[in-house]
């Protein structure tokens, strides 16, 4: 069949498919290089959490689009919560999405936590964890942690413990408890593809926060 084609065609074709191969070789090896080397630092129990004195919380929205609460936001309060009530930490970092005047991901979080028994002193917010990279970047350079303890969803948690390992953070992560793959399939998705563009971002074009400005002492 092939052979009917031009010749030119036949060449295009070829550097096409194994570019399409090359392609998918990568996304594959981006998925799980982060899935292999992170799997050491991240716990499903508290009990195998080391102690440290601050736990990142990475935002997520209360509700999703239909106005049902969010599974992702209902389970890593709770995990949360079990963490500092375990006295696995002191302080909890709340890092979300606060772009626009009628959503504000870190203070939704952080009644929740209250709601729950965390006294308002233990709890500190950051406004412009826009991304995952932002809020384990900020964590750091703006609050002053080199070591502490991610609170996500366990695929969350492998991109962000990876994230924060390159930039020389000792940052280990708690399990939150996972969605059904019905709810999360989209999520799911669409995790492939971030770990992709975090290898652009860590390697190629070095990304930085879109915010960092002054100095927080969480004490």
């Amino acid at each position: 069949m092939f052979q009917k084609l031009p010749t030119w065609l036949r060449h295009t074709l070829k550097w096409l498919l194994i570019a399409g191969g090359a392609g998918i070789f990568s996304v594959l090896l981006a998925y799980f290089a982060v899935e292999w080397y992170a799997s050491s630092w991240v716990f499903d129990t508290v009990e195998q959490v080391a102690r440290n004195r601050v736990a990142l919380i990475l935002g997520t929205s209360k509700k999703v689009a239909d106005g049902r609460s969010n599974m992702y936001f209902k389970y890593r309060i709770e995990a949360a919560v079990a963490l500092y009530k375990s006295n696995k930490v002191d302080f909890l970092l709340v890092s979300g999405d606060n772009s626009l005047s009628y959503y504000n991901e870190p203070l939704d979080m952080k009644k929740a936590l209250m709601e729950k028994g965390v006294p308002e002193e233990a709890i500190f917010l950051d406004y412009a964890g826009f991304r995952t990279l932002d809020s384990v970047i900020r964590a750091y350079k703006v609050f002053g942690q080199n070591r502490y303890t991610i609170v996500s969803q366990p695929f969350h948690n492998k991109r962000a413990v990876f994230t924060a390992r390159q930039y020389g953070i000792q940052a280990i992560a708690y399990n939150a408890q996972d969605v059904s793959s019905e709810i999360g399939f989209k999520t799911q998705v669409r995790e492939i593809f971030a770990r992709v563009n975090l290898f652009f971002d860590l390697y190629i074009f070095h990304t930085q926060p879109k915010f960092l400005g002054e100095s927080v002492k969480i004490f």
